[in-house]
């Protein structure tokens, strides 16, 4: 298994299990302790984020290695993937910021749907690594910047 897409996705899974925490913890009240924790697991979010696009720059993404007659299910899958990832960090920016700059009543309202976003987007990762690393040989693996520059 390559090393850098199991740590990016551990970070996501990482990240959605504190999402979680962090929802336990307003439930309760404890305000403090669901900041901190969303905040960790935005971090991990972000981290997540820093090795997936480092990777995707210097050593490439890798295309799908199944057979034929799934690929095309795991491509409408990974848009699916991609258009929830760009949902869930745009409405975490958000959510981030409403909640630090403390506008709680907009903060409440985008919480739990930035959540859910969330709670999709990596378990639609997980199952993405999975096809490309674990049930399936993945593809070939190119560099933006080889791409670009053609070396």
């Amino acid at each position: 298994m390559p090393i850098l897409p199991t740590i990016s996705t551990g970070c996501i899974v990482i990240s959605a299990a504190l999402v979680a925490y962090g929802w336990y913890l307003i439930r309760r009240r404890n305000i403090d302790a669901h900041k901190k924790v969303m905040l960790t697991a935005a971090m991990f979010a972000l981290l997540f984020f820093i090795i997936y696009l480092s990777r995707t720059i210097f050593i490439g993404n890798t295309s799908f290695g199944g057979p034929d007659n799934v690929k095309v299910y795991y491509t409408i899958f990974l848009v699916f993937h991609i258009i929830l990832a760009m949902a869930g960090a745009i409405f975490g920016i958000v959510t981030l910021w409403t909640g630090l700059k403390d506008v709680r009543a907009r903060h409440r309202r985008l919480g739990p749907v930035t959540s859910v976003i969330w709670f999709f987007t990596a378990i639609t990762g997980v199952v993405v690594y999975l096809l490309l690393y674990v049930f399936y040989k993945g593809g070939e693996t190119t560099s933006m910047i080889k791409a670009i520059l053609g070396f």
